[in-house]
């Protein structure tokens, strides 16, 4: 439901292959590719997140530098922006749930945006990659729907080519 409505209303190809390790999902701008090897759970989430940064990628192209690989340790000051990035992307991602009829599942990704975003942070600042569901909290704060602008999808790098979510 969630691939067929990015696809047909926004116009976004969502193909399932074997991502290039150590990913789990990539984008371009203009598709979405899931490995076939996730869970259901993580496949929701990486739909949705991915859309969400497609989004930031088409309507702002400058919000692509916030995405680009970073060797860590990342400077601390320059964290703040990159968590608004991650936020922004859910934010999208839940308007798009909410579009679609999905109204029960706020929580639970606001949940999975916030574990995402603990790793994120602690990797970028101790260069460790530990299992992101270490870092998995319950009834974290929930992420606010934002109005998903008009966008033409474009492509951009891979994110296996340099960029990283």
């Amino acid at each position: 439901m969630v691939a067929q409505h990015i696809e047909g209303c926004y116009g976004i190809r969502v193909i399932t292959r074997d991502v290039t390790d150590p990913l789990i999902g990539d984008l371009d701008g203009e598709e979405i590719h899931i490995d076939y090897a996730v869970t259901a759970e993580e496949r929701l989430f990486l739909l949705a997140h991915l859309f969400g940064h497609t989004v930031q990628w088409n309507a702002r192209p400058e919000t692509v530098e916030l995405g680009r690989s970073r060797q860590p340790p990342v400077l601390e000051t320059v964290i703040p922006a990159l968590m608004d990035y991650e936020i922004e992307a859910s934010s999208y991602a839940l308007s798009m749930f909410h579009h679609i009829g999905i109204v029960g599942m706020d929580q639970w990704l606001s949940d999975f945006s916030a574990c995402d975003m603990a790793y994120l942070r602690h990797y970028y600042l101790t260069g460790e990659k530990n299992g992101y569901r270490t870092f998995w909290r319950e009834s974290t704060p929930c992420i606010q729907p934002r109005p998903i602008p008009p966008f033409r999808p474009t492509k951009h790098a891979w994110r296996a080519d340099g960029i990283v979510i």
